[in-house]
Formats: structure tokens, sequence, C-alpha cells
């Protein structure tokens, strides 16, 4: 077990450039991967939809306002080219709404016939 120096001539640097196997530097300032962008954002009105749906199976009338938010989500979504997304909870809290509308005019109707 002896010692080997290294041969003459200044290069202490291994091959490959000193980082293993040939590869070659990471980019400078950290910027790794990259090209695909920011992820698009969920519509708050897309959620807020969902919510009033959900919350509108217990309380009837909530459901109109999961309606109209449902149906502003979906229009804003589509004239955002790609920027917003939550296009299906936007359609699952219009969905919910009228599930919600119907069943709570179907309970009052009876209620009233009844």
């Amino acid at each position: 077990m002896s010692y080997t120096p290294p041969p003459p001539g200044g290069n202490d640097q291994p091959p490959g450039g000193g980082y293993g196997g040939g590869y070659p530097p990471p980019p400078p300032g950290g910027e790794y991967g990259g090209g695909y962008g920011q992820p698009a954002g969920s519509s708050q009105k897309a959620t807020w939809a969902l919510v009033t749906g959900i919350i509108g199976l217990c309380i009837g009338p909530v459901g109109i306002a999961a309606i109209v938010l449902g149906q502003q989500a979906k229009g804003e979504i589509a004239a955002s080219g790609g920027a917003l997304g939550g296009s299906g909870k936007a359609q699952a809290g219009f969905i919910l709404g009228i599930v919600a509308v119907v069943a709570w005019l179907l309970l009052l109707f009876l209620r009233i016939a009844g």
C-alpha cells in the first residue's frame, strides 16, 4: 500500500471536469428543469360553486348560488385559455346545485300538498 503521486503537469482535476462520469456542470443560477411554466391555478368561483353545491344538499336554497357560481366559473375558465383550472369543480358544483334546488322544490311541494 503505497501512495502514487499525481503526474506532473498541474492538472489536479480528474477526467470529465471533476464532476465524475463526464457529465456537464449544472446550469448557472440553479435553474433545473423548467420549460413547463407555472401550473394552472384553480378558479375560486369553481371552488365556491362546489362548496355551495354540497351545502345546498342540506339547505336547498343555497343550491341557487351553486348554480350561478358554477356557470360563472365555467365561463371564466373557458375565457382564460388554460390559465385557470377547476372546470370539474365548477361542473360538480353546478350539478349539485341543480340537484339541491330540485330536491328542495320537491320537498316543498310535498309539504304543501300533504
